[in-house]
């Protein structure tokens, strides 16, 4: 899924506009900016909280369009690694990220900048009565995960494994946002997600926080990308994340620090 962030369709003309009078240079009359687009690769678990980033980045530098693509983070490791063009990439496990720097396409080494945990949504007025983790186990509940390569499925699996809990999900998703979208319909009685996905929801969902989810904290890693046509941009980006706004934006989503 891709999004576009804070530019309209009558910017673009002023641009163009702009551009024609200006002697063939891009942008701006008279400024010397050019129009360029910064590609972010992101963890769907970062969505709204990259959204504003990236809005903060557009209104800190002229010309420039924040290009965000959400998805699974094994789903945009896949997509990187035949050769999508990219800027940044946010991952929300370091394994993922692994992956993207055992093939020499990172940029620069990775940092991390957040954490998080799993936590149970539930539809409103928790119609199942889903108590805690182990409940997730019976048949009677319509269970929902993330598939196990994604970073999701990958804790709730570590997470099961360390409580010693069996799970019989009725679907595995490749998202964190496909599960939760399962759960606000109403197709599943329960999903494990991460708690940032809980307070996204708002009324959609309600969150049961479970203690084992300690046995299971995803950290989460970005780095600029080695083919990036823009590699500059690409780590202001990056510094902006780590930045004391970017980290502001993070913890009031309900990101924790990183380790």
């Amino acid at each position: 899924m891709r999004r576009r962030v804070s530019i309209t369709t009558a910017a673009v003309v002023l641009a163009a506009v702009a551009g024609c009078g200006s002697d063939g240079a891009d942008g701006a009359e008279g400024t010397g900016v050019e129009d360029t687009t910064l590609t972010v690769y992101a963890a769907s678990s970062l969505t709204a909280t990259f959204e504003q980033i990236g809005e903060e980045f557009e209104a800190s530098h002229d010309g420039v369009e924040v290009e965000l693509n959400f998805a699974g983070s094994s789903d945009l490791v896949a997509q990187l690694q035949e050769g999508a063009p990219a800027d940044v990439f946010a991952s929300a496990d370091e394994a993922n990220m692994e992956k993207l720097t055992a093939e020499g396409l990172e940029g620069a080494d990775p940092v991390t900048f957040a954490s998080n945990t799993l936590e149970i949504a539930v539809p409103p007025g928790n119609p199942a009565g889903v108590q805690g983790l182990d409940d997730l186990a019976g048949d009677d509940v319509n269970l929902v995960i993330c598939a196990p390569e994604v970073p999701c499925g990958a804790a709730t699996q570590k997470v099961a494994e360390s409580a010693g809990v069996e799970l019989s999900p009725v679907s595995e998703e490749q998202s964190v946002t496909d599960v939760l979208a399962k759960v606000t319909t109403g197709e599943a009685d329960a999903g494990l997600v991460y708690v940032t996905d809980v307070i996204a929801a708002g009324e959609d969902v309600e969150g049961v926080e479970f203690p084992e989810s300690s046995s299971a904290v995803n950290v989460y890693p970005v780095a600029t990308l080695a083919d990036s046509e823009n590699a500059d941009l690409a780590q202001e980006f990056v510094d902006l994340v780590l930045a004391e706004g970017g980290q502001s934006i993070l913890q009031d989503a309900g990101f924790a620090q990183a380790p």
